[in-house]
């Protein structure tokens, strides 16, 4: 449910720092995110719940500045800064999502990603003068950490073998996105996406990619609100409006940083409770 609204941007971000090495970075994010699928969640002390509160909170910044820009782009920080409040907002307020409509939504976002990828592969892409660098060990690493936000699976069952699954959809999206625009062209902005399906001669589905826009982004902005009201209270509020602040000043860029970093802090918290659980058995 995550990936979808994370992938409207990250892609394009990665791809600007690795380019065709981009692969390689989602690879590394979706082992590290399936080898830790199975820790447990960080603890209930005041560090934890600040960081995991901050983690969510910088995903809604993301997501925010995705649904600005590709549902609003002529007011796209307006758009953010209104979503992150309304949306998030309504999740802080309200009750969880069923499970139901989790399944339903990460349904209908693969299928999707699926037929975006088909149509991407099926017409010959314009040629391009990309060619393959020299591996960026310093690129890839940083798109890793960029989409590591996004490959976290919701739930427990599984849940590194979902993740895992999870990576392999982030890496067909982007080799079909880099087959068709090329790295240079794909980092260039952050709505590439949609000269994606314009370079595949598809615009008729840009009305359909708006619409998949506003899905991949509502459903995470409202769970990760819910997350952030049972980690930190009503404090959470003012989270929420720093979020909201972050969708409108900040440059994409820098917020999936800020979301890729306060992910790997999450991620070292659940090592630690794993240890600790370890040590008290």
């Amino acid at each position: 449910m995550r990936l979808g609204g994370g992938l409207l941007v990250a892609l394009a971000a990665g791809a600007a720092g690795a380019g065709w090495w981009l692969l390689a970075g989602l690879v590394l994010a979706a082992i590290a995110a399936g080898v830790t699928a199975g820790l447990p969640e960080p603890g209930d002390t005041l560090v934890d719940r600040v960081a995991v509160a901050v983690a969510r909170l910088a995903e809604v910044a993301v997501y925010a500045i995705a649904f600005g820009a590709y549902v609003f782009p002529a007011h796209r920080a307006l758009a953010a800064a209104a979503f992150a409040v309304v949306v998030a907002g309504a999740g802080f307020a309200g009750p969880k999502l069923p499970t139901i409509v989790v399944r339903a939504v990460g349904g209908l976002l693969l299928a999707a990603g699926a037929a975006l990828v088909a149509v991407c592969v099926a017409v010959l892409p314009v040629g391009t003068s990309d060619g393959l660098r020299p591996p960026d060990f310093a690129g890839v690493l940083v798109a890793a950490v960029l989409v590591l936000p996004f490959l976290r699976p919701a739930g427990r069952g599984r849940a590194g073998l979902r993740a895992l699954l999870l990576g392999a959809v982030a890496v067909l999206a982007a080799f079909a996105a880099l087959y068709q625009l090329g790295a240079v062209r794909l980092g260039l902005s952050p709505t590439s996406l949609r000269d994606l399906l314009s370079a595949a001669d598809a615009d008729a589905l840009q009305p359909l990619l708006t619409a998949v826009a506003v899905v991949a982004t509502v459903v995470p902005a409202f769970a990760a609100g819910t997350e952030v009201r049972a980690r930190t209270g009503l404090p959470g509020l003012a989270g929420l409006a720093a979020a909201a602040a972050a969708a409108s000043l900040l440059p994409v860029l820098p917020a999936l940083v800020i979301a890729g970093l306060a992910a790997v802090i999450e991620l070292l918290l659940r090592v630690r409770a794993r240890r600790y659980s370890g040590t008290r058995e």
